[in-house]
């Protein structure tokens, strides 16, 4: 995977958004980590509007599972315990339902419900009030690796979630790679609303560039492409699921 991040560094052309950004390497790195057992959690972090990309980070974390001897605990985390509850029960997840303490920070399991009996129950969708408790979600389960869904409220929820979890597991010496979808900004935060300065992509994309380890442009707002990826199983991005069934292609090759 390390291998393949640094060849698609390759073609970035000097000068561009992504030789600055080195997302080849950030994107190898993704694929390498989601394959070690090491990392055992896997969360999709998102304003519940934009779950529909829900469904392919599930691909990927699928994909990822055919290398793995351990299969990746894979947990939706967003904004919004209604709306968690809906999306379980409209998709088959087990919706596990929350109450933080903000005097004591403890997070306590109210309630798990499964809406279905299939491998989809596995997957574990919480509903969290604010970024505190997007945070204790985050220590409860172990996440490792994350990704953050682009939404019309991404400065309320998802990234401060993403960079403040990553601010306290490095002090505590423990690894997590995030990665930020900057994406679509144009249609949620334009720069011009923003202050962000014209050559800037907007305010989620300025939020992903602090605490992010790769960054991409999402394309969930599509629904044949997220179905076309589906199939594929490559999740609903083609740089970061590309990037992870190459690495899967590659390990299955190197086993044989």
């Amino acid at each position: 995977a390390e291998a393949i991040g640094i060849g698609l560094q390759a073609f970035c052309i000097p000068g561009s958004v992504a030789d600055d950004r080195k997302v080849g390497i950030g994107h190898g790195n993704l694929a390498a980590m989601l394959l070690r057992e090491e990392t055992k959690c896997f969360a999709f972090l998102a304003g519940h509007e934009s779950f529909a990309a829900a469904e392919g980070a599930i691909k990927i974390a699928a994909k990822a599972d055919k290398v793995r001897k351990e299969p990746l605990r894979c947990i939706l985390n967003g904004l919004g315990k209604d709306a968690a509850q809906i999306i379980s029960r409209i998709n088959g997840f087990t919706y596990v339902q929350t109450q933080f303490d903000y005097f004591t920070g403890e997070l306590k399991v109210v309630r798990e419900i499964a809406y279905s009996d299939s491998p989809r129950a596995k997957v574990k969708c919480y509903g969290a009030d604010d970024v505190r408790e997007g945070v204790a979600i985050m220590w409860k389960e172990g996440v490792d690796v994350s990704i953050t869904g682009n939404s019309t409220n991404p400065t309320r929820f998802q990234h401060p979630v993403a960079g403040t979890y990553k601010k306290e597991r490095v002090l505590a010496g423990k690894p997590y790679f995030s990665v930020a979808s900057g994406g679509g900004t144009g249609r949620t935060l334009h720069p011009d609303n923003m202050a962000a300065g014209p050559a800037s992509y907007g305010m989620t994309d300025t939020m992903g560039r602090m605490h992010s380890d790769a960054q991409f442009a999402g394309s969930s707002s599509v629904p044949a492409h997220v179905e076309m990826m589906g199939f594929l199983g490559i999740g609903n991005n083609p740089m970061v699921g590309c990037t992870v069934a190459c690495a899967v292609d590659v390990a299955q090759a190197l086993s044989k």
